[in-house]
């Protein structure tokens, strides 16, 4: 499975996450697998528990990248675009910032909606340049 699929397989289990934070991480990687919406990719599995780990530090990261906005005002699409793409700058090595951001911005074109491809772009390209 290419890298891109692995990305929007954990980008789904983040988002269920979202809608039901009491549910664990084992219960929804279980329920997508036992409902055949996917068999699930390795590094989507890691990418999935590593972003669920560290949500509290991924967002304080968003957040201070963010400009007239809150978590909480974000939609829940970009909220998880936005974990996911953070957690894969910060956590992941073996994979190229900017092939990262790429990927994620894809994905917002295909889930979110208009605005937040590039609003997801500037501040995945914020977190990057303050890597550095």
């Amino acid at each position: 499975m290419k890298r891109s699929e692995a990305r929007e397989q954990a980008f789904i289990l983040v988002f269920e996450k979202i809608f039901n934070p009491e549910i664990t991480t084992e219960d929804i990687k279980n329920f997508a697998e036992e409902s055949e919406l996917f068999s699930l990719d390795e590094y989507a599995e890691k990418l999935f528990s590593v972003t669920v780990e560290n949500s509290e530090k991924t967002d304080e990261v968003i957040t201070s990248f963010l400009r007239g906005w809150t978590l909480q005002r974000l939609p829940k699409v970009s909220l998880a675009l936005l974990r996911l793409g953070v957690t894969e700058i910060t956590y992941f090595e073996d994979t190229p910032d900017s092939v990262t951001a790429n990927e994620i911005v894809e994905l917002a074109k295909k889930y979110g909606g208009a605005d937040d491809a590039s609003f997801i772009n500037g501040l995945l390209g914020s977190v990057i340049r303050g890597k550095e």
